[in-house]
């Protein structure tokens, strides 16, 4: 079992910068890919950032591929999201997960329960 607890969300006006972090807890947290996924009011949940267990990989979605930086500390047991350059349309509950490097939304794991993010002015 891996546990999962999402913080740094808010309200930011478009253009700012938010960074979000997942504190993992129980099973081995260096030894698994994580995953930044967001879900909007009406949408389905969506992938935004990956990363594998060694951090020297990521991969983003095209919709904040350049503006978001997906890390981790495995020391600490903590992945990030470094959100910049913030848009309307990026306003979400984001959640972290477990999972394969590039695995599909259904092949995740293990969830937090999420923390919100609302960009307006």
């Amino acid at each position: 079992q891996v546990q999962l607890v999402e913080s740094g969300g808010g309200l930011v006006q478009p253009g700012g910068s938010l960074r979000l972090s997942c504190a993992a807890s129980g099973r081995t947290f260096s030894s698994y890919a994580m995953g930044w996924f967001r879900q909007a009011p009406g949408k389905e949940r969506e992938f935004v950032a990956a990363i594998r267990w060694s951090g020297l990989s990521t991969r983003y979605a095209d919709s904040v591929k350049g503006r978001f930086i997906i890390s981790r500390d495995n020391a600490k047991n903590t992945v990030y999201l470094q959100m910049n350059s913030l848009k309307v349309e990026d306003t979400a509950v984001y959640y972290c997960a477990v999972g394969p490097y590039r695995g599909t939304i259904a092949e995740y794991d293990y969830w937090g329960q999420g923390t919100q993010v609302t960009v307006s002015s």
